[in-house]
């Protein structure tokens, strides 16, 4: 008996349907179709039922993924949450080095000023207001922050904003977005903003950042 081209198996939040990525696509298409009709059996409550399918080593294009959707949906009740992959392509791979590049500038963003990056982003100066700085990453400025900064504007939400003085006129992260915190005072510490469990934006101590997100504060080789 041959390898299982599709296994599918049970878990407390639905399925997960691995693919071989080792036989064909129309093999592997036409097993899970088989395996779907013959081992799925629906709700008897009608509730839907996720789906995850994790390809492994196989790249699937695009309408290879709406084919293999479609192929689950055709199973009353199952959709499919996500499709996994480990392969990706060269285009993506490449906005993923950008993406997690760090720019730099010295210098004062001025009125009217935008500044746009697509990794992290650190300023030795000031953000005047008006001036902005959007980055697809975090954003770190050592200075005063008095005009906008926009942290992961490609949609990332763990993105965080830093500064050694918050006084911002506004501060957005990924698609949240927030009006300049109320100090009483010019702050004397540095502080980060970052979207907490409510999916609200907050500004806190500088501190907090070692616990919400320490893959920002660990050392490669650092105990």
């Amino acid at each position: 008996m041959g390898a299982q081209n599709v296994m599918i198996k049970g878990t407390k939040d639905g399925f997960i349907l691995k693919l071989n990525d080792q036989c064909g696509y129309q093999e592997l298409k036409e097993e899970l179709i088989e395996k779907l009709s013959v081992q799925y059996k629906a709700p008897a409550d009608g509730q839907a039922v996720k789906a995850r399918i994790e390809a492994g080593n196989r790249f699937l294009t695009e309408d290879q993924k709406e084919e293999v959707r479609q192929i689950v949906h055709q199973q009353k009740s199952l959709l499919v949450d996500e499709i996994t992959s480990n392969v990706i392509t060269v285009e993506d791979a490449e906005q993923r080095i950008r993406e997690k590049e760090m720019s730099s500038m010295t210098g004062i963003v001025r009125s009217g000023q935008v500044i746009e990056v697509e990794g992290d982003f650190l300023l030795v100066g000031d953000v005047n207001p008006g001036g902005m700085i959007m980055a697809g990453g975090n954003i770190y400025i050592l200075g005063t922050l008095r005009g906008i900064a926009h942290a992961g504007c490609y949609g990332k939400e763990e993105a965080v904003i830093v500064a050694s003085q918050m006084l911002p006129a506004q501060l957005r992260i990924a698609s949240k977005l927030n009006r300049a915190p109320d100090h009483d005072d010019d702050p004397h510490e540095m502080e980060c903003a970052y979207i907490d469990s409510s999916n609200q934006i907050v500004v806190d101590r500088l501190q907090v950042l070692r616990r919400i997100r320490p893959s920002i504060t660990k050392i490669e080789g650092g105990r």
